[in-house]
């Protein structure tokens, strides 16, 4: 396993995250952890909308909690009559963060997210009150899980201007065939050297259960390279943008065994175009329409010009 560093920020984060979100039961969430931990990971991505997930990783990883980058998210409501606990204003995120601390049994988080977009809250509030919970030591970064990329970009250059912390990574689904953040998420991340964390790599198992087009490449790339059809997935993730870091998302040892696999794959760039012909997808305006219109903006000297 190697490591990156987390947005513009200076820790150092696994080329794989581990999705807790299928955590069940102790024993077997222990041999996950492990099994991931012995590959070099140390990513460990939560929520506490995941059922019993964060007692979980709270329990399995007492007495080396400070070697992993714990990551957890609030947003998502805690008591569905109570209109203020949901959301991403200052009191469901104080309320939200005592009780993933208590349950993860921890003082602090490395990476907490902000779950979803949540329109009805201002950016600001949201910006404000996790800066506050970073200045009192609770969290040391964050980020934004589904979310547009404006809202992003705003909030980030309300941190900036502010003085307050930005976000450092977002969190999105993509897959071979939803890849909508190439329209605006990906470029615009990359673009402010954000982290980005990707989940749904099968589409929700759609891409090597059922049949289609799509899924019978992969299984041919696949016995190609001689790996399964879902390290291909995964590998086709990879080859996307620096920026990724996949979350695996393993409920038992036999399933991230086979998952860690894609770190010894790697996919032959024809072969990763063959996988994206079987799935049509067009970046839709503006991208399609700045590069069509390239030649007339530029000039012929344009061409001979390097980014």
């Amino acid at each position: 396993m190697r490591y990156r560093l987390l947005g513009r920020t200076g820790l150092r984060i696994s080329e794989l995250f581990l999705g807790a979100m299928r955590f069940t039961t102790v024993d077997e969430s222990r041999r996950v952890l492990d099994r991931y931990a012995d590959a070099g990971g140390n990513v460990i991505d939560t929520a506490n909308a995941y059922r019993d997930s964060e007692a979980i990783v709270g329990e399995i990883i007492a007495g080396r909690r400070d070697r992993f980058v714990l990551a957890t998210k609030y947003t998502m409501s805690r008591d569905g009559s109570d209109p203020n606990a949901a959301g991403n204003h200052r009191k469901n995120l104080v309320l939200s963060l005592e009780s993933s601390l208590r349950l993860l049994r921890t003082d602090y988080i490395d990476l907490y997210w902000a779950h979803i977009w949540d329109p009805l809250t201002p950016i600001e509030e949201t910006m404000r009150a996790l800066d506050d919970a970073v200045r009192a030591g609770k969290i040391l970064h964050v980020g934004i899980s589904d979310a547009p990329a404006w809202v992003t970009a705003r909030a980030n250059t309300l941190a900036e201007c502010r003085d307050w912390t930005p976000f450092a990574a977002v969190q999105v689904p993509y897959n071979l065939i939803q890849r909508d953040i190439e329209r605006e998420i990906l470029p615009m991340a990359e673009g402010m050297g954000l982290t980005v964390a990707t989940w749904n790599a099968l589409g929700h198992g759609s891409l090597t259960r059922e049949p289609g087009p799509t899924a019978d490449a992969l299984r041919a790339v696949a016995a190609e390279l001689g790996a399964t059809p879902a390290q291909v997935a995964m590998a086709w993730i990879r080859t996307r943008s620096r920026a990724i870091h996949p979350i695996l998302g393993a409920r038992t040892d036999e399933q991230l065994a086979d998952s860690l696999g894609v770190l010894d794959l790697a996919l032959p760039e024809d072969a990763a175009r063959r996988l994206e012909a079987t799935a049509e997808f067009t970046p839709g305006f503006p991208a399609d329409f700045v590069g069509a219109t390239a030649a007339a903006v530029y000039g012929e000297a344009g061409a001979r010009v390097d980014a």
